[in-house]
């Protein structure tokens, strides 16, 4: 593996725990040596205190760090990387399609080089057991939630492209969702963006078809401040440029409701 330019130097707070473990063991000796010196810059002499994250600082024991742009977004993206694993063995195959839909989104944002160190460590991970619970609860402690809804959203879609979205990627990006502190409205106003069932348009909303003319007025302005693509500002203007999907399934899940119901 090369040298991996879009991860060393600019991993941010997933140098650390259970992800930078994985890092160091997929990336090679060179990314493992950035990875061990970030973790003793981070840790300091303390080794038994918790961790807690703000966005953009990462604190163990006495010790916080702060994170740039580019660090928190090279994180988002890591952790992409190591969830991706989860979904795509969910159904118990490793489908081509599921793990070009990942490599693609790695090139277009750092390149030829990148999407090829990308796809061999996603294929080291498909080939191990990812702990989704301990690489989620890092992500849960160091991402803010719009950030997290935005993973959750890319996870979906991985489970899709392959042209079926199965019980089985549902149940582990339900599992996922839970783990990173999702709350179970978000995370099922998510999933029926792309899993249709019956009312999918109102769990979008995250409001059952009782609802008033007036509750789904109001639910649809929470959802699209909720869902607003600049609350992922600080990830770079790609990430941002994908949030305007999930918003505008926001608004076509209003649109869809309004006609049915006949709303001006």
């Amino acid at each position: 593996m090369g040298a991996a330019r879009w991860i060393v130097g600019f991993l941010g707070w997933v140098t650390f725990g259970p992800i930078g473990a994985l890092l160091g063991y997929l990336a090679g000796s060179y990314i493992e040596d950035k990875i061990d010196v970030a973790r003793q810059i981070g840790e300091g002499s303390s080794t038994s205190s918790g961790q807690r994250q703000t966005t953009g600082r990462y604190q163990r024991g006495s010790t916080t760090r702060r994170y740039t742009q580019t660090e928190q977004r090279n994180s988002f993206y890591v952790s992409l990387l190591v969830l991706s694993s989860a979904v795509i063995k969910a159904d118990g195959k490793v489908d081509s399609r599921e793990l070009n839909y990942v490599v693609d989104f790695f090139r277009k944002n750092f390149g030829d080089a990148a999407a090829q160190e990308a796809r061999q460590m996603l294929e080291k991970l498909n080939g191990q057991q990812v702990n989704i619970y301990q690489v989620g609860g890092q992500i849960a402690a160091n991402m803010n939630y719009s950030q997290r809804l935005q993973l959750l959203q890319y996870l979906v879609q991985i489970a899709m492209a392959d042209g079926n979205f199965d019980a089985a990627e549902k149940s582990v990006i339900e599992a996922i969702a839970a783990v990173i502190q999702i709350t179970t409205s978000d995370a099922a106003s998510v999933i029926a963006m792309y899993y249709k069932e019956n009312d999918a348009a109102y769990t979008v909303l995250e409001i059952t078809p009782s609802a008033t003319d007036d509750e789904v007025k109001a639910a649809y302005r929470r959802m699209a401040m909720k869902y607003h693509p600049d609350r992922v500002s600080t990830l770079g203007p790609d990430v941002q440029k994908a949030a305007e999907e999930k918003f505008k399934k926001v608004q076509e899940a209003y649109e869809t409701i309004k006609k049915l119901r006949g709303m001006n």
